[in-house]
């Protein structure tokens, strides 16, 4: 069982599968934690946020251009921006995904193989589409990753595919998970909590 707050100041309490617990004792016995953790929860970034743009876990300016054939947007992380040529700025948000959608595409299917060979693991089916978390797998081994999760800095992308990849051979979250993934991650707590820190589109 473990304790996180959300990006949006609402504490979460994971308890594993078929485990009784009681939830009052354990909120009493955690209560330093809560209050010393409970500020640090609205410590977040957004992802998009209108002018600028996070793109490997740095923030980039929002640099429009006037375009009025072939729209379009360059990420340019050495330059600190990323430039939008449109000819309407409130497509700016359908730009964003249509580039991230490409982006992440292409880290995943390089990163995740890697990974997967890494730890001896195999997925029948992967993709790259809208999702309410940054990822997750099924019990046919497909796993499907947010369309935003290039925004992230390379070690919390790590850590999200660490984290679906070691529900291939453990698909839940009681202590076997959490040993596994410890095994191939052994910060994956701390990368959790920055993690929850980022609040997507």
């Amino acid at each position: 069982m473990y304790f996180r707050f959300r990006p949006d100041g609402i504490l979460e309490i994971i308890v594993p599968a078929r485990r009784k617990v009681d939830l009052k004792e354990a909120i009493r016995s955690r209560s330093e934690w809560i209050e010393k953790h409970y500020e640090e929860s609205f410590t977040y970034k957004p992802v998009f946020n209108g002018e600028t743009l996070m793109y490997g876990g740095t923030c980039l300016k929002i640099v429009f251009e006037e375009c009025h054939d072939q729209e379009d947007i360059n990420f340019e992380p050495s330059r600190g921006v990323v430039v939008i040529r449109t000819s309407d700025r409130s497509r700016a948000r359908e730009l964003i995904r249509r580039g991230f959608l490409r982006e992440t595409s292409r880290y995943v299917v390089r990163r995740v193989a890697e990974l997967a060979l890494q730890i001896g693991v195999k997925y029948s089916v992967l993709d790259v589409r809208e999702v309410k978390s940054w990822g997750y797998c099924t019990r046919n081994h497909r796993l499907s990753f947010s369309w935003q999760l290039i925004a992230l800095p390379e070690n919390l992308r790590e850590y999200v595919i660490l984290h679906e990849l070691t529900h291939l051979t453990e698909f839940n979250h009681s202590r076997s998970f959490e040993r596994r993934l410890a095994a191939v991650c052994p910060d994956h707590r701390e990368r959790e909590k920055e993690l929850n820190r980022i609040v997507s589109m």
